[in-house]
């Protein structure tokens, strides 16, 4: 009997060194395939200072219509790799897979794994970072296990900058999360693999029937007691929606 052709489960863009070299940041990005990750994706090809860095990208259900995404990537800076990783399954309990995380299964922690990176860095498709967005954490990092920056909160709808975020991505016992411990948003963190190795598995298993026990805030309370460092200022632009709560601090109609 005749075996079916093999399940490609990705594609590979090299940079200008060998694959085996680490790279000194790995960039993951699990991805819902909106038409903004081309956007986030040349944010990250615009870093300075910040030495190679490989993409790793992922979804979490059957990628589709992934020619802009490849086009993009075609033209990567030399010192810029990517792996794209497309699994012929979903890992969530959300489409029917084991893991509870339903914001993408064990997608996060899988690629954290993949990434031939100590260090990495997390960018959502809908968001971008200032050009020395990793070049800062990277030197705010050193000799550390974790780093983070501040957020610039941005209309999604306009683009404009509304406030930097003084409620939630705060840092430690700070803002709405200071009595659960505080709270970095995901975007915002660079991260020590072998330092924090304890943590990455958090990402695929969120807690129970709380909603203080998503998985980025577990991962962030995993985190928190590890040597870090802070670059004071945003770097990165985060996109919130008009149903976003954030708004109502904003504009006053909510005060901590």
């Amino acid at each position: 009997m005749a075996l079916p052709p093999p399940l490609s489960l990705g594609c590979y863009f090299p940079d200008d060194q060998p694959p085996q070299t680490p790279a000194d940041i790995g960039v993951i990005m699990p991805t819902l395939l909106r038409p903004s990750i081309v956007r986030a994706v040349r944010c990250v090809f615009g870093q300075l200072g910040a030495g190679r860095i490989q993409l790793v990208i992922g979804a979490d259900v059957n990628f589709q219509n992934t020619g802009e995404l490849y086009a993009a990537l075609a033209e990567r800076p030399a010192h810029i790799s990517a792996v794209v990783l497309t699994l012929p399954y979903s890992t969530s309990i959300r489409h029917g897979g084991v893991h509870r995380a339903v914001d993408g299964g064990a997608l996060r922690s899988i690629l954290s794994y993949v990434a031939n990176s100590r260090a990495v860095a997390y960018l959502d498709d809908d968001n971008l970072w200032e050009r020395d967005h990793l070049a800062s954490l990277a030197q705010a990092m050193n000799g550390k296990a974790w780093a983070y920056s501040q957020r610039m909160l941005v209309d999604e709808e306009t683009g404009r900058d509304v406030s930097v975020d003084r409620w939630d991505s705060v840092g430690l016992d700070k803002g709405r999360f200071a009595a659960e411990g505080g709270f970095v948003d995901t975007n915002c963190l660079l991260v020590d693999k072998l330092a924090a190795a304890d943590a990455f598995g958090l990402w695929s298993e969120p807690g129970l029937n709380r909603a203080s026990q998503r998985a980025d805030r577990r991962f962030f309370r995993a985190l928190r007691d590890l040597p870090h460092g802070v670059v004071d200022r945003p770097t990165v632009r985060y996109g919130i929606r008009p149903t976003n709560i954030l708004w109502k601090y904003v504009r006053g109609e909510a005060s901590l």
